[in-house]
């Protein structure tokens, strides 16, 4: 597992030593690595990106309880117009060993939540980072105070459509 493959952040924890009381990790995204990921996620910037995570051993793996916080520039799918906001989300991710994992989902597949892969007894929190930063997203994205409301053509009395329903209406 290299950054190459996983993306532009990075940050892999050896899960075999993670003391049994737990470990606190921070991933914190150099410049270089904001402005890779900003480009990957068509963002105009990220100038900031921090994760913040608990790990705790289980029976099965390992559980990562934390939050990711981003401060991020977006284009307003209203105005066009650049505006910066904050992003936090909340994660909680179980990881365990491919050898670990049921073989196969229970009945009832929306109670099941298959853990992530643990890869060569690593878990990498800098994509896991990114992946929440990525869910945390607006898809369409508003500047504040900026509404978008539709109002008919038709109810504009000087629009063109105005003309043209007097003439119709005319025949």
């Amino acid at each position: 597992m290299t950054p190459e493959t996983v993306g532009p952040l990075s940050r892999l924890v050896d899960v075999g030593r993670v003391p049994p009381r737990g470990q606190e990790v921070q991933v914190v995204a150099t410049a270089e690595e904001c402005v890779a990921l900003a480009k990957d996620f068509g963002l105009p910037a990220i100038q900031s990106l921090l994760g913040i995570y608990q790990l705790k051993t289980s029976a099965k793996g390992i559980n990562v309880t934390g939050l990711v916080k981003a401060s991020i520039t977006q284009i307003c799918v209203t105005t066009l117009e650049p505006f910066d906001s904050i992003i936090e989300e909340e994660v909680e991710v179980d990881f365990a060993e491919s050898s670990g994992m049921p073989a196969e989902p229970p009945t009832d597949i929306n109670e099941y939540n298959p853990p992530d892969e643990i890869v060569n007894g690593q878990i990498d929190l800098g994509a896991l980072t990114a992946e929440f930063l990525a869910l945390g997203l607006d898809p369409y994205p508003r500047k504040p105070g900026i509404d978008f409301s539709y109002q008919d053509p038709a109810d504009e009395k000087d629009s063109p459509f105005a003309a043209l329903g007097k003439l119709k209406g005319g025949e």
